[in-house]
């Protein structure tokens, strides 16, 4: 948990796995940016539509999640804000 904390392109080794957390991580980061592709390439790497649905909605879930605790300012309890 550690090296996917640190840098979790180096920490992951199976090619599912890393298809998975780059879709995710581009959901997060450029959600307009996702395409037809993005999913095709998680097909590409053995995920079934529920599955390709699953990392979807558990990765906006998370985005959701965060921007209601933002906006309404909660604070992270201390142990979320030490450095990995």
């Amino acid at each position: 948990m550690d090296a996917l904390a640190r840098d979790w392109t180096a920490a992951v080794r199976s090619p599912a796995d890393r298809a998975m957390l780059d879709y995710a991580v581009k959901l997060t980061q450029s959600p307009a940016a996702i395409t037809s592709e993005d999913v095709e390439q998680l097909r590409g790497a053995g995920f079934d539509d529920r599955a390709i649905h699953d990392i979807c909605a558990i990765t906006a879930y998370y985005a959701f999640v965060n921007r209601i605790a933002d906006g309404l300012g909660v604070e992270l309890e201390e142990r979320w804000g030490e450095a990995p």
